[in-house]
């Protein structure tokens, strides 16, 4: 029986929301879905994991050496699952990204990238040149299927589920040629980029890294993630986690506040998806203003500071 199974991303106390959106991906190929979560203390992960809509199991795989988010870890135990799934998703964020080519790269098929639309279970369709064209991918039938998920285009599924739960031991050992060392963001205790209903971004205009305080704080006013285009992170005004655009992070947030960005087509590939875009900039001929939802034509360190003053 054709099945599919999703992998979760979680920073080992949440699950992350690109795991439901991979759900809906799953639920839209049309056959049934399970989801393996890997990593150390993951239960109360996992029981989170059993409450999306439609999830049939949710496999927990409980290991030290799975606890951080090692490709070379993980990828063993996908393909210790394999052999029971036609189909194994996973998001397009970094994670999936690192992780999908390496289990892809051993079951010997090639890789499906960034899944916008289920068409059949065998034929997706997908975005290239900077979201300018859609491309459609069919894989040959009886190959399994490993693919990313572009999560900026699919709803999270409500958490209505109850599915069972099954605990399983590691099956591969632990290996040593690559280690973890260190995980370093800029956005503090704000929402994750690639997952916030909000984000606020600025561009080159806001001038300087001090600047960047009024995104900041602004961000963290209204809960939002902060961002920025690639010119504000080519000059060193930002940390580069914070890119936003076609060689940065790709994002569909409900609201999107853009401050003193352009719009570059580069730029716009990563926020064509968002719910509401605002753009916040002293020149009126700006492409940005082509594609915002909302527009003004205003500077920047004007603006802010209103917006706080009555946000407060």
């Amino acid at each position: 029986m054709s099945k599919t199974l999703i992998i979760a991303e979680h920073d080992g106390k949440d699950l992350n929301p690109s795991t439901a959106k991979c759900a809906n991906c799953a639920a839209a190929i049309s056959q049934p879905y399970d989801i393996v979560v890997l990593g150390s203390t993951i239960s109360e992960v996992a029981k989170q994991a059993a409450t999306i809509e439609g999830v049939e199991t949710v496999i927990a795989i409980d290991a030290e050496h799975l606890a951080k988010p090692l490709a070379v870890n993980h990828a063993a135990e996908v393909v210790a699952l394999a052999d029971g799934y036609s189909h194994i998703l996973g998001p397009s964020t970094t994670y999936g990204r690192d992780l999908m080519p390496r289990i892809a790269a051993l079951l010997g098929v090639n890789q499906v990238s960034d899944i916008s639309t289920v068409v059949g279970p065998h034929h997706f369709k997908r975005p290239i040149y900077a979201g300018n064209a859609i491309v459609d991918v069919q894989s040959p039938e009886g190959v399994k299927v490993v693919a990313t998920v572009r999560v900026a285009s699919w709803k999270a599924l409500a958490n209505t589920g109850s599915a069972s739960l099954e605990e399983r031991t590691a099956d591969s050992p632990a290996l040593t040629h690559t280690r973890y060392l260190d995980l370093q963001s800029g956005g503090g205790e704000r929402p994750d980029l690639q997952t916030a209903s909000r984000v606020v971004s600025g561009g080159r205009a806001m001038a300087s890294e001090e600047n960047f305080e009024l995104i900041y704080s602004l961000a963290d006013m209204i809960s939002a993630g902060a961002g920025a285009s690639r010119a504000a992170v080519d000059a060193g005004y930002c940390p580069n986690d914070m890119q936003v655009g076609q060689t940065g992070k790709i994002i569909a947030p409900d609201l999107y506040m853009a401050f003193g960005i352009s719009g570059a087509i580069q730029h716009i590939t990563g926020i064509k998806d968002a719910g509401t875009i605002v753009a916040i900039n002293k020149d009126a001929e700006a492409p940005i203003f082509e594609v915002a939802d909302i527009g003004l034509a205003a500077d920047l360190f004007d603006v802010i500071p209103e917006m706080k003053q009555l946000l407060g």
